[in-house]
């Protein structure tokens, strides 16, 4: 994920979790709120060390933010989000995360069908 979509300082995380709404599945947590800039949107992601040990964490901040960046261009802008990935992810591969990251994902109205059409008809840009 390219350095201008993280979401990185202490104060933009808390501004998200005070001020934002939360949407949840059994894997992962979505907290969003409107960003600082009208053409931009970021994103934080967090695992928690009851998730596992260092690598198991790692690999799931890669997985998610890989998830993520494909979709990047799909999500509306001015927007923050916190993606927080509970305990099942640490056993999920690469497909099962992006299934369940989207359908979080559309379940805050984040990601719409339309969106997803254009993905399935080879249009990634």
């Amino acid at each position: 994920m390219q350095r201008r979509y993280r979401l990185r300082r202490r104060n933009d995380f808390r501004r998200t979790f005070r001020l934002g709404t939360s949407t949840a599945n059994r894997q992962f947590v979505v907290y969003r709120s409107r960003g600082a800039g009208p053409d931009s949107i970021r994103i934080g992601i967090s695992v928690s060390r009851k998730v596992g040990n260092a690598v198991v964490r790692n690999r799931i901040k890669r997985l998610v933010k890989e998830v993520t960046r494909q979709w990047i261009d799909r999500l509306p802008n001015n927007l923050d989000l916190i993606i927080i990935a509970r305990k099942p992810a640490a056993e999920m591969d690469y497909h099962q995360i992006a299934s369940s990251l989207r359908h979080l994902l559309r379940k805050a109205r984040l990601l719409s069908k339309e969106n997803e059409a254009m993905r399935n008809r080879g249009d990634d840009g």
